[in-house]
């Protein structure tokens, strides 16, 4: 998107130049670094909990949040108050499917999803928020609750370098899951390329809305998928279900992009109808632009209040 490079700046790295890089964490680093360089003036200042106001301080509050330079110039004891009790709490869900391991070029979608997962991870960690993730196909493969603590993004970047056994996409099982392992409120991020009917992801996503998290949708696309510029006639397979389709190109391309584009759109208004954020990326696109998406989607939240 033009409005997006011009307000980030110069070009970034390519995603093919970036998948060369073997480390996941090193790939994250590359990408934040580039972003951080490329907004000049952020009016970002990361998500964590921000300060508020002071109260007077009585009997059963917690010493830690004491201002004992405000006790030194008054004498008497203050609490700062704060917007939120905690830092954010965010799980990123990342999906495993066969469908995912799709590439007309250089980057499967599998790739992208998990190196935009890992740079999410790298930067909120340096906010100190607690990250969690989910790698899932047809039910949770991996699962690592959120935390801030020292070696969880190195456990967390282990978990993405393992490679998926790839099965059918099952969106409401595994968010299921996750949510029941969740009783606290947070921010759910959804790496997948959505390939399943709309009404399965109105009905996972809702649920999570319903139950007080937020919810960022990133979808992630192969640029063949969106286009269909494929020339010959020949059998066409299924990733998920194995199915062979013989397709002629010539007649079949416009409807698959009237087709697929009106499942967009729906799957767009689906998302944003129960209130989550929706960004559909494809993986020639560079990575920082999903940074840069999650931090708008942020901001309209804080100046719009919890939806």
């Amino acid at each position: 998107m033009a409005a997006t490079a011009t307000a980030l700046g110069p070009a970034f790295i390519d995603p093919a130049a970036l998948m060369r890089i073997k480390s996941l964490q090193l790939r994250a680093r590359v990408v934040v670094e580039g972003f951080e360089k490329g907004l000049h003036r952020s009016p970002y200042h990361g998500f964590s909990v921000e300060f508020s106001e002071y109260r007077q301080y009585t009997p059963g509050d917690d010493p830690r949040y004491l201002d004992w330079r405000l006790y030194a110039r008054s004498d008497r004891y203050y609490i700062k108050k704060f917007e939120d009790e905690t830092n954010l709490r965010c799980h990123l869900i990342v999906d495993g499917s066969r469908s995912m391991g799709y590439a007309s070029g250089p980057v499967t979608k599998w790739d992208y999803a998990r190196t935009a997962a890992a740079t999410v991870a790298y930067f909120l960690s340096r906010q100190r928020d607690a990250v969690g993730l989910a790698t899932f196909e047809d039910r949770v493969v991996e699962y690592l609750p959120p935390r801030s603590r020292p070696g969880q993004l190195a456990h967390l970047m282990a978990v993405l370098h393992r490679e998926p056994q790839g099965k059918a996409t099952d969106l409401i099982r595994p968010l299921e899951e996750v949510a029941a392992a969740t009783p606290r409120r947070g921010l759910f991020i959804l790496f997948s390329d959505l390939l399943v009917p709309t009404g399965i992801v109105q009905t996972s996503i809702g649920n999570l809305r319903a139950a007080g998290h937020e919810v960022v949708v990133v979808r992630v696309l192969d640029p063949e998928e969106e286009r269909f510029t494929f020339s010959t006639a020949a059998m066409f397979q299924d990733a998920e279900t194995g199915r062979e389709l013989f397709v002629d190109p010539r007649t079949a391309a416009r409807e698959y992009r009237t087709r697929f584009t009106n499942h967009a759109n729906a799957l767009r208004e689906a998302c944003v109808g129960v209130g989550a954020d929706f960004e559909q990326l494809t993986t020639d696109q560079p990575l920082e632009r999903v940074l840069f998406d999650l931090l708008l989607a942020r901001a309209r939240r804080g100046k719009g209040g919890r939806r």
